[in-house]
């Protein structure tokens, strides 16, 4: 048996990311967001929705760019942080002791602790309702050489134990169950 319940946004888990955004130290901030993801794969792109009473939301306007940064259970206390607090009264990134650094392609800071930093570059702006579609281009992403087999030229995301967020909670990811395409692959003979 199911319950009915009203209509809401219970596809989870989502990635629980820290967005950077400004074009000067004066206006670096973080806003964290779960409301992201992939839209196209070639060209590369993605969205962040976000809030237009947002503090980041002006910035995000004025600039059209922004780095989406992947988090980990190590950064679950300042992801959750940067989330609940405005960066109208607060420095994010001295709060939390978070490293701006420079984008190599958009004029917005990474943040040096995440483990990927995807720069992205805004097309579009959709309203929606309560939140803002940011359309973006994926311009660079920086891997944490940490988790980056120079082996097979890949990096290995679940190597820094990413951040998700499933309905008010933050979780780790569970052990790898498969791969894609696991499931019709042929057997070799041995």
């Amino acid at each position: 048996m199911k319950h009915s319940f009203k209509p809401g946004t219970m596809i989870y888990p989502l990635p629980a990311v820290m967005v950077s955004v400004g074009s000067t130290p004066e206006e670096y901030n973080i806003l964290t967001i779960s409301w992201t993801g992939t839209l196209c794969t070639n060209p590369p792109m993605c969205y962040i929705s976000v809030r237009p009473e947002r503090h980041s939301y002006e910035l995000l306007k004025k600039n059209m760019e922004f780095v989406i940064n992947l988090t980990s259970a190590e950064l679950a206390k300042e992801t959750d942080w940067c989330g609940v607090r405005s960066g109208r009264e607060y420095n994010k990134f001295s709060e939390m002791h978070l490293t701006p650094a420079p984008a190599e392609i958009v004029n917005a800071p990474i943040i040096k602790e995440s483990p990927l930093s995807i720069e992205c570059r805004v097309k579009e702006i959709i309203p929606l309702g309560s939140h803002h579609m940011f359309v973006a281009d994926v311009v660079n992403v920086l891997a944490d050489d940490r988790f980056y087999n120079h082996e097979t030229e890949k990096f290995e995301l679940a190597g820094c134990d990413p951040l998700v967020y499933v309905h008010g909670g933050y979780y780790h990811l569970g052990e790898e169950i498969g791969k894609f395409g696991w499931s019709v692959e042929k057997k070799k003979n041995q």
